[in-house]
């Protein structure tokens, strides 16, 4: 059995930090490539979340700030690379069918790289620039394990734990997610 990560939703919040966010089970990409050739200084706010922390879904073209590892068929596998280099060709600017179809599989082979894990890890993906270059670090996030010590009502206060994946050491970056919701609310006012 082959195994690509597939979007998921512990909660709303990916609904107003990304523009659009992916539809939960959606199979997924890194979604980098959406990046390239763009001027990133003027990214938006929501635009910014998604370039340091979003997984692509390819059926939505939206965010997930979560992917999960599931298994899949081979059948499965063809139909994302077959659904992939339709929005590679449609939205994206592929030149013709076989170099959206040649991208599309280099998408889904590095996407299924990712997913070196027993099924049902959940993955998150930081990225950051560099001289003008996307880099980008994969983790795992593993339920913790209860403290032996601890009572039973705190004892997953925190529920996951991070394990790196790729990638090298760097500071955590942060998102304020309230100042999203502000910036947000208004930009919706009339």
């Amino acid at each position: 059995m082959l195994k690509f990560p597939r979007t998921i939703r512990l909660d709303p919040s990916d609904t107003f930090v990304f523009e659009r966010a992916a539809e939960p089970g959606e199979w997924a990409v890194s979604g980098a490539f959406v990046f390239w050739n763009r001027d990133l200084a003027r990214l938006g706010p929501k635009q910014r979340v998604a370039l340091r922390s979003g997984f692509l879904g390819i059926d939505s073209l939206g965010w997930s700030t979560l992917a999960i590892v599931t298994e899949a068929t081979e059948a499965e596998r063809q139909a994302m690379v077959a659904r992939l280099a339709s929005q590679l060709l449609e939205k994206f600017g592929a030149p013709d069918a076989e170099a959206a179809r040649h991208a599309a599989e280099e998408e889904i082979a590095f996407a299924a790289s990712l997913c070196e894990h027993p099924p049902q890890t959940l993955l998150a993906v930081q990225r950051s620039v560099d001289n003008g270059e996307i880099r980008e670090r994969f983790r795992t996030l593993k339920p913790r394990a209860g403290a032996a010590d601890g009572d039973r009502l705190h004892a997953h206060a925190s529920a996951f734990t991070f394990h790196e994946v790729e990638g090298e050491d760097e500071p955590a970056e942060e998102v304020d997610l309230l100042g999203l919701i502000r910036t947000d609310a208004g930009t919706n006012r009339t």
